[in-house]
């Protein structure tokens, strides 16, 4: 609904432009005609609508697209890139001018931006209508954190939702208030609850075994019309990731092992994106690194390039390189992230660099040589990832596949240097290897291409 919205606006956009091109126009166009003049437009001009789609694709998750603050900055960003690519190729690459007129551009964007943001507010008024009414089982602690979760800001932004109660078979908590939500009964009373409070989703917030009762309680919920659900499968749904303080010891056997089984059609057309990329990745490091090498040079002089072993699929070890970006003093460990001081070494190309994600180009070669893939979890430093391993449950499944130069994680939370952030990451990491596919990896590069143009790099 976001992404058809979002193309009858730059329809509309569209034609706005055109016909303010045809009457700035007069009295030329007049002679032509309103369809000669339309027909007799460049090529480029009928494909704006989907580029600006793709200048957009930033804003394709529901935190920015219930967002009114996010929203305004992504579309008034996706006009300023679209405006800087236009100067590129309208002045620094001198393309003719009657192949690529000045104000048509201009007159698209400037209508793109109003027709777009009318029908983002029209789909937040929309949206916000569908509220889920969750009644939630189990108001212990893993009850309380997920209430907790769709209260935060980011879960209020992700999953528009409003918990009418709690459902618990304690008798010591009938009655209980917990963060103003009451818990209105027992595990029995499920089915009338469902009709009472007119609940659209039950939520099963137990780790463990359901007793017997539960579970034809449950039953009865969902032929009343509620849909049922584990904390699990909704928290992925809201958030995008996995809960990973809140799985039991055999969900990585009973659920994620048999989920992240991937179809051998899967994995050659993701070896066969990944060799394309890697081609284009090298071609474009052949034509920029001897510039990028010459500024280092002259900046901070050797080395150019920045190596480092890191820990690949299945625990196998590699040498990943990255154009450096910090001056070259020894570092005192390698076995934890960059401190506070140990980023200040880093030099003003190397933060323009690092903002770009240009410095991560070398990586391509990686790539080809089948360590790494475009899309996957980063990849980390042997000795941290033996730290983590002992302080971060599940974190070991990360290497069920290749790791990438971008993944899920960075494109939703970006870096991290404490254990905390690591947490995070590896819920989004293991949410993209459980649900990994050749449409979401190609989501994921565009994304990408968007930050990197954007300059949200670290």
């Amino acid at each position: 609904m976001l992404f058809l919205g979002d193309l009858f606006a730059a329809g509309l956009a569209w034609w706005a432009a055109l016909l303010t091109w045809y009457w700035s126009a007069l009295p030329y166009s007049a002679q032509l005609g309103l369809p000669r003049f339309l027909f007799s437009r460049p090529s480029w001009f009928y494909a704006l609508p989907f580029l600006w789609l793709l200048l957009l694709v930033d804003l394709y998750d529901d935190a920015r697209a219930l967002s009114r603050r996010r929203t305004l900055q992504g579309v008034f960003a996706a006009a300023f890139i679209g405006l800087l690519l236009y100067l590129l190729f309208y002045f620094v690459l001198n393309v003719n001018r009657q192949v690529l007129p000045r104000l048509s551009v201009a007159f698209f964007l400037f209508y793109a931006v109003i027709t777009t943001l009318i029908w983002r507010a029209i789909y937040r008024r929309i949206a916000v209508r569908w509220v889920r009414r969750l009644l939630i089982v189990g108001a212990g602690r893993h009850g309380r954190e997920f209430l907790g979760y769709l209260r935060s800001k980011e879960g209020r932004l992700q999953h528009p939702a409003v918990v009418v109660g709690f459902v618990d078979d304690d008798p010591r908590k009938q009655g209980m208030q917990i963060a103003d939500v009451p818990v209105l009964g027992q595990g029995d009373d499920l089915p009338d609850l469902v009709q009472q409070y007119a609940v659209t989703d039950v939520v099963v917030a137990i780790v463990g075994e359901i007793r017997g009762g539960l579970f034809q309680a449950l039953l009865d919920a969902q032929a009343a019309g509620a849909e049922v659900s584990h904390l699990h499968a909704l928290y992925e749904e809201a958030f995008q990731r996995v809960p990973i303080r809140h799985l039991a010891a055999t969900w990585l056997i009973q659920s994620f092992m048999d989920q992240a089984r991937k179809s051998m059609y899967y994995e050659v057309t993701k070896r066969a994106l990944d060799l394309l990329g890697g081609a284009v990745g090298l071609i474009l490091l052949l034509i920029m690194g001897p510039f990028i090498s010459a500024i280092i040079f002259l900046e901070s002089g050797w080395p150019i390039l920045f190596s480092q072993k890191r820990v690949g699929r299945h625990g196998a070890e590699f040498t990943v390189y990255k154009f450096r970006t910090m001056r070259p003093e020894p570092e005192s460990t390698t076995n934890r992230w960059a401190t506070e001081d140990e980023l200040k070494r880093v030099t003003r190309f190397g933060r323009f660099l690092r903002k770009t994600h240009l410095d991560e180009f070398p990586q391509f070669v990686n790539v080809l040589l089948g360590q790494m893939s475009v899309v996957g979890p980063r990849p980390e430093q042997p000795k941290l990832v033996e730290k983590l391993e002992r302080q971060i449950p599940f974190y070991r499944a990360r290497l069920l596949v290749r790791p990438g130069i971008t993944g899920w994680a960075q494109i939703n939370h970006g870096y991290v240097a404490d254990l905390e952030g690591t947490v995070r990451k590896l819920e989004y990491d293991l949410y993209y290897i459980k649900h990994r596919s050749i449409p979401m990896d190609l989501l994921i590069i565009l994304r990408t291409v968007a930050a990197v143009l954007g300059f949200r790099g670290h």
